[in-house]
């Protein structure tokens, strides 16, 4: 049974930093594709960052670039998204997902999470 949980989120002001883990139990990270996906209020779900864990490539949101960084810790079957310089269109309630098709399929973060699944709960960010 894949279960991905995250935690992390938070109240911040606009400018400070939060960093967002994934933590996976009964699914090996160590040769996946992993992502973090957002959703605010009246909002469609949007990519935020992907990181495919065999080879440490990286996908982002334009929006994000340069501020968001995800990683990967192996020996923790887990995930991070490093949020730095976060703004007020940053909140949002926070996803992680792992790829549905394995490690070789051509995800993309623009997609929306369309091709992800064994969703976590979620975790609530938000920027004053």
């Amino acid at each position: 049974h894949v279960q991905l949980v995250e935690s992390g989120g938070g109240l911040v002001q606009a400018g400070g930093s939060l960093r967002l883990s994934c933590a996976a139990s009964g699914y090996s990270l160590s040769s996946a594709c992993m992502g973090w996906f957002r959703q605010a209020p009246g909002k469609r779900r949007e990519g935020v960052a992907i990181i495919w864990t065999d080879r440490g490539f990286t996908d982002y949101a334009e929006s994000v670039k340069g501020r968001f960084t995800i990683s990967q810790e192996n020996a923790k079957n887990t995930v991070h998204l490093q949020m730095n310089s976060l703004e007020p269109e940053d909140t949002a309630m926070y996803y992680c997902a792992a790829g549905l098709y394995g490690s070789n399929w051509h995800y993309d973060v623009k997609k929306g999470g369309t091709d992800f699944g064994n969703w976590g709960q979620g975790t609530q960010v938000t920027v004053s």
